[in-house]
């Protein structure tokens, strides 16, 4: 084992046998005639400590804010119920770990994408995938992890994102990406996954209610979210690993 530089100063022991743990929400609404951004937004936790640290920071800080009057009549801390500071403190909890996200400007998705559910999905599948795809690259061009170490990834999306019976695609679609490799039929050409020797991919619809880690995503992306449409785009390239499509 060895140990990488976390932001905040600490070090992280990286595993051998690696799991990614991954939490992500969206912001906005895909819907091109009243919408002009979608975001995905979430954090990637390397092992189940790291993932576990994570927790416990964040449900410490919703404890603090909830005492302090944060959400006040509402059951689960999300962003539409908090101020601005509010959401800054929870945000600011997340700095050790490692932030990715998407934004999407819909006025140059091509209009046939929104013409049926079933599109609409796929897309936004690829959409995630490929955010999620640009951040593993960085990591593994940062040497923050080994591509020969991870064992599996596990994905975590709040169950509003993803229709229940697309989740299978979704799932499959990530693990030949990221295990299997993919093959584009119009540019004749095979990309290799990042993680040959990995096991698999999961994929876990949660109830964000019941999952700190689901809400912590959500205030990523609705950061992500806010920057892109007052295009202040400084506040947050320093914190999360994001890119733009299409």
């Amino acid at each position: 084992m060895e140990k990488r530089p976390l932001p905040s100063g600490l070090f992280c022991v990286l595993e051998e046998n690696m799991n990614i743990f991954v939490y992500a929400d969206e912001s906005g609404v895909f819907d091109r005639i009243h919408n002009d951004v979608f975001v995905f937004g979430g954090l990637i936790f390397l092992g189940k400590d790291e993932r576990d640290e994570g927790q416990r920071r964040y449900r410490s800080v919703e404890k603090v804010q909830r005492r302090g009057g944060a959400a006040r009549g509402h059951r689960e801390m999300k962003a539409i119920y908090l101020t601005n500071k509010e959401k800054s403190s929870m945000f600011r909890a997340m700095n050790p770990y490692h932030r990715f996200g998407v934004i999407v400007n819909q006025q140059d998705v091509m209009p046939r994408i929104f013409e049926n559910k079933k599109s609409k999905q796929r897309y936004l599948d690829y959409v995630f995938k490929r955010g999620l795809k640009s951040a593993l690259q960085n990591m593994l061009n940062n040497q923050e992890i080994k591509a020969e170490s991870v064992e599996s990834i596990y994905v975590s999306m709040d169950e509003h994102t993803t229709a229940t019976d697309g989740r299978y695609e979704l799932r499959e679609s990530l693990e030949n990406e990221f295990k299997n490799g993919t093959y584009n039929w119009n540019w004749n050409r095979y990309f290799p996954p990042l993680f040959p020797d990995m096991k698999t991919v999961e994929l876990q619809l949660k109830d964000s209610c019941q999952d700190s880690l689901v809400r912590a995503a959500d205030i990523t992306a609705n950061r992500l979210y806010y920057a892109a449409i007052s295009k202040q785009y400084d506040l947050v390239k320093d914190h999360i690993d994001f890119i733009t499509l299409p």
